[in-house]
């Protein structure tokens, strides 16, 4: 655990900002009262603060970059550094191993190959993302690499963050020296957001402090809620609720961030039809604004912020250090699989042997214990149908249909979905999943509910002893929010469905449902009072997305070609839910009118609020509010690409 400090917001009001200290205090961890000061401005001028209030003087017309003449000397970067105690950072891509040159190492990229992935290696890596395309495909992780590795869109440095100090200091020295700012905290980002070329990247992935705190006040909120450092991830979010026999709204996937850029990008985990979105928990946050000030953001003071921080997009109004959230009793989850598929006989196999085992493209593999209906795709679709409505009735009891749909070739497909209903008894799950098995049954696919032995409730928390890895890889997401009536309408969910089926069948994608209700209800309070969440989230049931893994080194005209293909199908979704949106963390980053999909009618007001507290377009990411004022120049036109100079259109 790490020690609170909670301070009266008048005692720090020369941090920024105009402060109601009658309904809050600051919640804050000892790394964020470490702030730049005067003496420290008046030493080293590149960290003055900026004024919000006087435009920029000029408009420079592209970011500053290795090379050109505003690029900061290296006597700047040394004097950053020093500053800084030797938390800047110039790191090359560890990806450098496999290539000819002086950092060629052929066990280590043997290593990084075949066993990093099983470790925390990657996630612990200040340059790399998770998603790798967006960074141009210019040092690929190869063990039979050749030619030369080059940065690409990597940045060229990094500031380990340690302390709020650090962060006003990458900020200042960017704003004032015209430089491309990112933001990273784990690199799980299939938008290209946390990269850059010829930037400098934030890294607050080591921000790892946590508190419990079992009365808390703001607003119409009393009660528990925990304090969360930016560098969290969710493994480790789940080993601090098991400590603390609490539970926490979180991310599934136990190495997303669990503040930052999924909070405030709505942000769905498995108690999302039980307590709503990850923005919805919010009561507090703590950043360092484009002006470089600290401020504790709430639903008193810097309202305008307060809304745009929770669901306005990620990596655009500021560096968020903490938040702090609310917290729950202690919640049981019931978790039962449902596994079938249909299995077509390779064209040419005359011996009748399933094409089997299952390899699939996107690098996600169906469970080896699916329920097979021998070459009948007629009966998989209707099972498939059947299910994705039945997640209606698991909405209702708090649950979470977590599924995807798998073409495996040759006609065959295979459906993989969990049921996850929170405090419920193994019994009553049975019972309320009964009648979708029955349904299955009559249609001729052999599933079958396990004993309630089997089933136990299990803690959402966890035994407190979680570990997380994650690999590197390629995967595109284009996703839309289907909402409810798309299923209670017999006419619209037949149109619907088979708009998802042919985004399978014909297409060749894999499809990704994540079935919940995060309506306003459930949120509580604040949830949706002065939120940026696209409105279309509290009307959804079946967010979902078509998937595909591209290959590294596509030529720019070959991922066109890709997206146009994708677009067929998803522009069909559209269609079908005029204004349902789309989630932008699992979305397109070459999404069309992405203003409308990702912000819906909450997207003027966001941008009015992105001019006035950055009005020198410091925080830049692709797809966020103001992000159409900018383009990266790419030296090919790749679309999506961060390989390439920030300048303004």
């Amino acid at each position: 655990m790490h020690g609170l400090l909670v301070l009266s917001l008048l005692g720090l009001a020369a941090a920024g900002g105009s402060p109601n200290p009658a309904k809050q205090t600051k919640t804050l961890f000892p790394y964020e009262t470490a702030l730049i000061t005067s003496s420290d401005v008046r030493s080293f001028p590149s960290l003055s603060f900026g004024d919000t209030s006087k435009p920029p003087r000029s408009k420079p017309k592209c970011r500053a970059f290795p090379g050109t003449p505003d690029w900061p000397s290296q006597s700047e970067w040394s004097k950053l550094g020093t500053f800084l105690n030797g938390s800047l950072l110039r790191p090359e891509p560890p990806q450098a191993a496999c290539y000819s040159g002086p950092l060629q190492n052929l066990t280590q990229c043997q290593w990084l190959a075949t066993q990093a992935g099983q470790t925390h290696f990657w996630l612990d890596e200040p340059l790399t993302t998770l998603t790798e395309w967006p960074q141009g495909s210019t040092c690929v992780l190869n063990v039979n690499a050749t030619g030369e590795c080059k940065r690409g869109g990597w940045p060229e440095y990094v500031v380990n963050v340690t302390s709020v100090r650090d962060v006003q200091a990458a900020v200042n020295f960017a704003r004032n020296k015209n430089l491309r700012v990112v933001i990273k905290n784990t690199g799980h980002d299939f938008g290209g957001r946390s990269m850059g070329a010829g930037s400098l990247s934030i890294w607050v992935h080591n921000l790892k402090s946590f508190e419990y705190l079992p009365n808390f006040t703001m607003g119409k909120y009393t009660g528990p809620a925990a304090h969360v450092g930016a560098g969290i991830e969710s493994f480790e979010l789940f080993n601090h609720m098991a400590r603390n026999n609490i539970s926490l709204v979180g991310p599934g996937w136990g190495t997303v961030g669990a503040v930052g850029g999924w909070i405030s990008v709505a942000g769905h985990g498995s108690l999302t039809s039980k307590y709503g979105l990850g923005a919805d928990q919010v009561l507090a946050i703590n950043v360092v604004t484009a002006d470089g000030q600290f401020l504790t953001v709430d639903p008193f003071n810097h309202e305008d912020l307060w809304f745009a921080l929770r669901g306005g997009g990620g990596s655009t109004w500021g560096v968020i250090t903490s938040v702090v959230v609310k917290a729950y009793p202690p919640i049981t989850t019931v978790t039962i699989g449902l596994n079938f598929g249909n299995i077509g006989f390779p064209s040419n196999s005359t011996n009748g042997r399933y094409p089997l085992p299952i390899v699939v493209n996107q690098g996600i593999q169906p469970p080896p214990n699916s329920n097979f209906i021998n070459n009948k795709p007629a009966e998989f679709w209707e099972g498939v149908k059947l299910s994705y409505h039945y997640c209606l009735k698991v909405q209702e009891l708090g649950g979470y249909c977590f599924s995807y749909i798998f073409p495996l070739g040759n006609n065959s497909f295979a459906f993989t979905s969990n049921q996850i209903i929170p405090n419920i008894t193994a019994s009553d799950a049975i019972a309320a999943l009964q009648p979708l098995y029955t349904q299955l049954n009559a249609i001729s696919i052999p599933v079958s509910l396990p004993p309630a032995s089997q089933i136990a409730p299990a803690l959402y928390a966890g035994n407190g002893q979680r570990t997380g890895f994650s690999n590197p890889t390629n995967t595109r997401y284009r996703s839309r929010l289907f909402p409810r009536k798309n299923f209670l309408n017999a006419s619209l969910w037949n149109k619907t469905f088979a708009a998802i089926r042919a985004g399978v069948e014909e297409g060749g994608l894999v499809f990704h449902g994540w079935g919940y209700a995060p309506t306003c209800k459930v949120a509580g309070y604040p949830g949706c009072e002065n939120s940026a969440v696209h409105p279309a989230w509290r009307e959804t049931a079946l967010p979902g997305a078509l998937m595909e893994v591209v290959p590294a080194g596509l030529t720019t005209a070959q991922a066109k070609a890709r997206d146009e293909h994708s677009y067929k199908y998803t522009d069909e979704f559209k269609q079908l839910t005029p204004g349902a949106g789309s989630y932008m963390n699992e979305g397109d980053p070459a999404e069309k009118k992405w203003q409308d999909s990702f912000f819906g009618g909450n997207y003027k007001k966001l941008l009015g609020i992105k001019r006035k507290r950055d009005p020198w377009g410091l925080f830049w990411a692709q797809t966020t509010a103001g992000s159409e004022e900018w383009r990266v120049v790419t030296a090919d036109g790749y679309p999506g690409g961060q390989n390439g100079r920030l300048c303004r259109v």
